[in-house]
């Protein structure tokens, strides 16, 4: 495959979902496809830019080959399509919003695999998961505990991973990403 597989991952909160938001023009422009996941969720939820489906129909996508990639995370099924592969051969970047816990699978179907973990500052990270309201203060202290023993190393195997801070302003790890990335991007492009 000649494009790259740019796979985000990081803790619920540390603002993938924004990111990629922010991202995906810029991304686009510069030839690199932006993923919509599909997952057993709402369409209707607060969150990412997602596809929702039934338990029933992932099911269904999943036995058919629809994905390129899978993973089972805090009740609900996700789904990466399995059209990534044909952009991958046709020279074309792809970003997937991943799951850390599923970046081992990920690293043997793709080698060249450029793993991104987005990090954020606990405190930032709390006032985030509080702000959005979603969990309860109990809930929302088991993920920090989970987030400090889930610390993904700086690489796995012969694969480094790519560390971004997300603990200020947004606009600026846009462009991290996109200097992470190596893509050059023209002034007011952001």
């Amino acid at each position: 495959m000649d494009g790259r597989l740019i796979y985000l991952m990081g803790p619920s909160g540390a603002g993938k979902d924004s990111l990629i938001d922010a991202a995906r023009e810029p991304l686009q422009a510069l030839g690199c496809e932006v993923v919509r996941r599909v997952i057993t969720r709402s369409a209707e939820s607060v969150g990412e830019d997602a596809v929702g489906v039934t338990p029933e129909e992932f099911q269904r996508r999943k036995e058919k080959g629809g994905f390129a990639l899978f993973w089972r995370a805090n009740g609900l099924d996700y789904g990466i399509p399995v059209e990534i592969d044909q952009w991958l051969q046709n020279g074309r970047d792809v970003l997937v919003n991943g799951s850390r816990e599923y970046l081992p699978v990920a690293l043997e179907r793709y080698p060249a695999i450029l793993p991104v973990l987005l990090t954020v500052k606990e405190g930032v990270l709390r006032e985030r998961l509080l702000r959005r309201g979603r969990e309860s203060l109990e809930d929302i202290d088991a993920r920090l505990r989970r987030n400090r023993l889930f610390a993904v190393g700086d690489s796995i195997g012969d694969t480094s991973i790519q560390r971004l801070d997300n603990s200020g302003d947004l606009a600026g790890t846009v462009s991290n990403l996109l200097r992470l990335l190596g893509l050059s991007v023209k002034p007011g492009q952001i």
